[in-house]
């Protein structure tokens, strides 16, 4: 899955969907922080795209950075109440009430 994904960002394309893309499949295969580059270059194109921040903060906890994971996730929470996506509010708010639990 990542290597057509690639390809296309050697070729020159370079946007949110791709970056998405990109980044949510480094986290899957467990590699977080070249997950979270992509995710960064992701909300960088799109401030607003409330599942990057999500996955984000993810990739940063997963590379051991809560103080990270944190920021991403209140950002996340910003983007998603600011065009009304009540789920990802609900899911974001959980990352961060598990995250207080961990501190």
């Amino acid at each position: 899955m990542l290597e057509p994904l690639e390809k296309m960002l050697a070729k020159g394309v370079d946007n949110a969907l791709l970056r998405f893309g990109l980044g949510k499949g480094y986290l899957d295969g467990g590699q977080c922080a070249v997950a979270a580059e992509h995710l960064q270059r992701c909300v960088a194109f799109d401030p607003q795209y409330s599942a990057a921040w999500k996955l984000l903060g993810k990739a940063y906890l997963g590379a051991g950075d809560p103080t990270a994971a944190r920021h991403a996730w209140e950002q996340g929470l910003l983007a998603a109440s600011g065009h009304g996506d009540k789920q990802a509010e609900k899911e974001i708010r959980v990352f961060l009430r598990r995250l207080d639990k961990l501190a």
